[in-house]
């Protein structure tokens, strides 16, 4: 096994610019969640629109991460970071040009496109740069900044932009910005590393098949957890600010705080349940996650119109949830990834997970809101919520501090669960 010194100078600088990089895409996938009651009347949308808006991206998102795992896998993350990031900032911004349902439809798909690239080429990055004791927060902190900017600044951002600019098309064109500019940062900063490089210059290996990946348990199990995490909280964030405004009357700056929850919630449980799965591994975590967001979201649905209330319960099933999705797509995906297949395996369970939850799940719950009522969609999510608990029930465990603990030192030779996590092994306390 060849040991190499590991740059924790590195690890901190990748770690905060692909940070504020998957932040900046949430902020321009949620963008359009606050915005929508705005922009109804003047592009004569309804509520199933709403869903397939949100829905086709995530679909596009779901697949095109699925592509994009193994390309990255073989080419690098550099190139893929940069042209997607900068990608998805200008069609965000070209959104605010949108005349009608099918121009935005087709941004938002080519958009789901650039996204989808960028997040297992950015996760395997940021695995690659970090110690594998640090895995778990790392990947968390990462994915936190999603629904810190994108559901938490987001409504506010938007909300508070509309008191100034002369319409909500300006917040669109705004946001190409900040993408711009780290997209730059990231071009200069970022290098293309690879967990297995130690090992491959000692000897050969072959290059694994993509569908090498299918015959890990853990792979399959956190596939389908994911798709019930992202069918819950993805037909919340898109369905909730709309909920709020119509169903409970609360006005646009209360709609604007409460919706905000999903975000600051979502952001402290992306690090916090990835990191405290470190500690008590991932399968007791996530049965945890998914019970306690059920549990609030069913407290949730049955409030009035109280903005704080609601702020605290919606804060704790985005914290849960949204956690759940940190867990699941980070520390879970790659710790059951074969060598080499790191990325294939994050866009894979990710990818899927986007397709179903986060595409299929918000185009149903506009039905259900068309058809059946608004307040219907919260009960959709809860079910999702509840069958991720049966589903986690079946995860095998994989943290590096739990599998020291209960794997005999002998056996640790034969453990291949994840080969990067042998070559990068760091078995010091941190």
């Amino acid at each position: 096994m060849t040991v190499f010194e590991h740059d924790t100078g590195y690890e901190r600088r990748t770690l905060v610019l692909l940070g504020v990089g998957f932040g900046l895409v949430g902020f321009d996938r949620w963008l359009m969640a606050p915005l929508f009651p705005h922009m109804m009347a003047e592009l004569n949308l309804n509520y199933s629109q709403l869903g397939s808006l949100i829905g086709v991206l995530g679909v596009a998102w779901g697949l095109w991460s699925i592509a994009m795992g193994p390309l990255s896998d073989r080419i690098g993350r550099k190139k893929i970071l940069v042209t997607t990031m900068i990608a998805f900032s200008l069609l965000s911004s070209l959104s605010g040009l949108a005349s009608g349902f099918l121009s935005l439809m087709l941004l938002r798909a080519v958009m789901g496109v650039a996204e989808g690239a960028f997040t297992p080429a950015s996760l395997a990055a940021n695995s690659e740069a970090s110690r594998p004791s640090r895995r778990g927060l790392n990947l968390g902190l990462q994915l936190s900044m999603m629904p810190l900017m994108g559901l938490g600044f987001a409504p506010i951002v938007a909300t508070q932009l509309l008191q100034i600019v002369p319409s909500w098309h300006w917040v669109f064109t705004i946001s190409a910005v900040p993408g711009l500019i780290v997209a730059a940062l990231i071009w200069r900063n970022v290098h293309d590393r690879s967990a297995s490089e130690p090992l491959t210059a000692q000897m050969p290996v072959a290059r694994p098949r993509w569908t090498e990946l299918l015959a890990s348990r853990n792979v399959i199990v956190a596939t389908a957890a994911i798709l019930c995490a992202m069918g819950g909280i993805f037909v919340i964030g898109a369905m909730v600010p709309t909920y709020l405004v119509t169903v409970l009357h609360l006005d646009t700056r209360s709609m604007g705080l409460v919706a905000s929850a999903v975000g600051f919630g979502g952001f402290v449980g992306s690090f916090g349940v990835a990191g405290i799965s470190d500690y008590i591994g991932r399968r007791l975590t996530a049965l945890i996650g998914f019970i306690a967001a059920a549990v609030l979201l069913y407290f949730f649905a049955n409030t009035g119109a109280h903005p704080q209330l609601l702020f605290a319960l919606l804060f704790g099933v985005a914290m849960f949830s949204i956690g759940l999705l940190s867990l699941l797509s980070g520390p879970v995906a790659i710790e059951a990834a074969p060598l080499g297949l790191v990325a294939s395996t994050i866009g894979f369970v990710s990818g899927v997970g986007e397709t179903f939850g986060g595409g299929v799940a918000p185009v149903i719950a506009g039905f259900v809101a068309q058809h059946f009522g608004l307040a219907r969609t919260l009960d959709f999510a809860l079910y999702s919520l509840i069958a991720g608990a049966v589903v986690t029930v079946f995860l095998v465990e994989t943290a590096p501090r739990r599998r020291a603990a209960t794997t005999p030192a002998g056996d640790s030779a034969r453990d291949t669960t994840n080969a990067s996590v042998v070559v990068n092994a760091d078995p010091s306390p941190q």
